[in-house]
C-alpha cells in the first residue's frame, strides 16, 4: 500500500507540473479519502489548495477530517466563507468538534461563524463534555425508531434520514429520548412481515456507556463485544450520541501513542514525529532527562560510600554495568507486561498479590539462570581468556548478586504500575527509565552488601 501511495504521489506531482488537472481529478475520485490526505500532506503546501479544490464535496470533506491540524488550518485559512461553510456541513458532529479543538481561537471563530446555527448548537454542546470522555467523542448522528414503528416505516425513515447518519446498519428504539433497544438493519431485512412493529425484533438487552465514561474504556467495550457503536446515555438517562468504531480505533492510536512516549520518559506531543521541529522534541524530552539524571545521583553516592571495599577488589567494579543492566532489563519486561494487561483491563489492584507470587516464581527462573550463565561466563571469559583476577568467591558475589537483582527488579517492576493506577496515575509513567533508576540504586545496594558479607 506505501508502495502504490508513493507512485500515485509521484504520478499527481507529474501531471501537476504539466498543469493536467483533469487528469489528475480522475485519478483522485477513485482513492480512498484517507489515501487522499497522505498524498496531500507529501505535497508542498502552496500546491495542497489547489488540489484540494478538485475534489467532489463529500470526499473533499472525508478527506479534510483525514489531514493533520497544521494542513487543516492553511486550508481553512485559504477558503472562501462559501467553501469552509460546506466543509463544515458536510462533517459528522464529531469530526467538526476535533477540528474546533485543535485550531487557534481566531480560527474557531470563522468556522462557528459559517456552520448552520443547529450545526454550531451541536459542537457547542459536545464541547461541554470533559476531555477524553465518552460525550467527547460521540457523534450525534445515528438513526433513531420509535417501538411501535412497523418495520416498512422504519427502512423508510433509514432511506429518507440515513444518507446524513454516520452509520445505519445498528439502529436505536427510544421513546421521549429513552433508549428502549436496539435493531439491525439485517433484522428487518430478513423479517418476513413488513407490517411487524420495530419492539417485537428488538434487542433489549443494550450495552450502553455514560458520557462521562472515560474514552479509553469505550474503546476496550467496542473492542470487546464487536460492536460497529455504543450508545451514550446522559446523567439523565437519555439517549444523546453513539460511538463508533472508527473513533475508536483513534482513541486506542492516541493512547497507544502516549503511553510508548510516557514509557519512553517523553511527554506526550499531539504533532507528528515529521511535523515536529528540534525545538518540539527538545521541549518533550529534556524534562525527563533532567530528572532522570539528577536521580542518579544517588547511583553515584551508593558508589561513593563503598569507594574502600572497590579498591580493596577493583575487580568488583568491572562487574557493576552488566548487574545494572540486567537489573533494569528484568524490571522492565515485569513493569511492560503489567500496563498492557492493565490497560486492557487484564488486572485491577486486587490481583497484585497473584502478579507479584507469579514474578516471584518467574524471578527464581529467570535469576537461577541467568546466575549460572553469569558463573560461566566469569570463569571462562573472564578469568581465562581475558585473564582478570577473579577467584571463586568473587564471582559467587555477582551471581548472588544477579539472582537477587532479578528478584528485586522483577517486584519493584510488577508493583509500582499498579500502585500508580491505584492513586490515580498513568501507569506507563513507571516503566522503563523510572524503574530502571531504582532498580539501579537497589542493585547496587544489594551486591556490595553481600560483596561486604563475603570478601571482608
Amino acid at each position: 500500500m506505501a508502495e502504490r501511495n508513493a507512485t500515485l504521489g509521484s504520478t499527481i506531482q507529474a501531471l501537476l507540473e504539466e498543469k493536467k488537472y483533469s487528469t489528475i481529478k480522475d485519478v483522485l475520485v477513485t482513492m480512498e479519502p484517507a489515501d487522499v490526505a497522505g498524498i496531500l500532506e507529501e505535497i508542498g503546501d502552496a500546491r495542497i489548495p489547489k488540489l484540494f479544490r478538485l475534489l467532489p464535496k463529500e470526499q473533499a470533506a472525508e478527506t479534510f477530517a483525514e489531514l493533520e491540524p497544521e494542513l487543516q488550518e492553511l486550508l481553512i485559512r485559504g477558503f472562501s466563507d462559501a467553501e469552509l461553510h460546506d466543509i463544515i456541513e458536510e462533517l459528522y458532529v464529531d469530526d467538526a468538534v476535533d477540528l474546533v479543538e485543535e485550531m487557534p481561537a481566531n480560527v474557531v471563530k470563522r468556522i462557528l461563524s459559517q456552520a448552520n446555527p443547529d450545526t454550531r448548537k451541536e459542537i457547542n454542546d459536545l464541547l461541554r463534555y470533559p476531555e477524553n470522555s465518552a460525550g467527547s467523542i460521540m457523534t450525534t448522528e445515528y438513526v433513531s425508531l420509535r417501538p411501535a414503528m412497523t418495520v416498512r416505516d422504519a427502512i423508510n425513515r433509514i432511506r429518507s434520514t440515513g444518507v446524513d447518519k454516520e452509520t445505519i446498519y445498528t439502529c436505536y428504539v427510544t421513546e421521549s429520548r429513552k433508549l428502549l433497544g436496539q435493531v439491525s438493519v439485517k433484522d428487518m431485512i430478513l423479517c418476513t412481515d413488513e407490517n411487524t412493529p420495530v419492539s417485537r425484533i428488538m434487542d433489549e438487552h443494550v450495552i450502553s456507556v455514560s458520557t462521562l465514561t472515560d474514552q479509553e474504556e469505550v474503546a476496550q467495550m467496542l473492542s470487546k463485544y464487536n460492536f460497529l457503536a455504543l450508545p451514550v446515555i446522559d446523567t439523565d438517562g437519555h439517549m444523546v450520541g453513539i460511538v463508533t468504531f472508527d473513533d475508536a480505533m483513534d482513541v486506542m492510536v492516541e493512547e497507544t501513542t502516549e503511553d510508548i512516549e510516557k514509557m519512553a520518559a517523553i511527554l506526550p506531543s499531539d504533532k507528528t514525529y515529521l511535523r515536529s521541529n528540534a525545538w518540539d522534541l527538545f521541549r518533550h524530552r529534556i524534562p525527563w532527562l533532567a530528572l532522570l539524571m539528577v536521580s542518579a545521583t544517588f547511583t553515584g553516592m551508593i558508589i561513593t560510600g563503598f569507594e574502600d571495599a572497590l579498591a580493596a577488589v577493583v575487580v568488583l567494579t568491572a562487574f557493576i554495568p552488566m548487574l545494572m543492566d540486567t537489573g533494569g532489563n528484568s524490571g522492565s519486561q515485569a513493569s511492560v507486561s503489567i500496563i498492557r494487561a492493565l490497560s486492557l483491563g487484564e488486572l485491577e489492584f486486587a490481583d497484585l498479590p497473584k502478579v507479584v507470587w507469579k514474578e516471584i516464581q518467574t524471578a527464581v527462573l529467570c535469576g537461577c539462570a541467568l546466575a549460572l550463565l553469569c558463573f560461566g561466563k566469569i570463569m571462562l571469559v573472564d578469568k581465562l581468556i581475558m585473564g582478570a583476577d577473579v577467584n571463586l568467591i568473587t564471582a559467587a558475589v555477582v551471581c548472588c548478586t544477579m539472582a537477587v537483582t532479578v528478584l528485586i527488579a522483577k517486584i519493584v517492576g510488577c508493583t509500582l504500575p499498579m500502585g500508580a493506577q491505584k492513586l490515580g496515575l498513568d501507569p506507563a509513567v513507571m516503566a522503563s527509565p523510572f524503574i530502571t533508576t531504582i532498580v539501579d540504586a537497589l542493585s547496587l545496594l544489594v551486591y556490595f552488601g553481600i560483596a561486604k558479607a563475603l570478601l571482608f
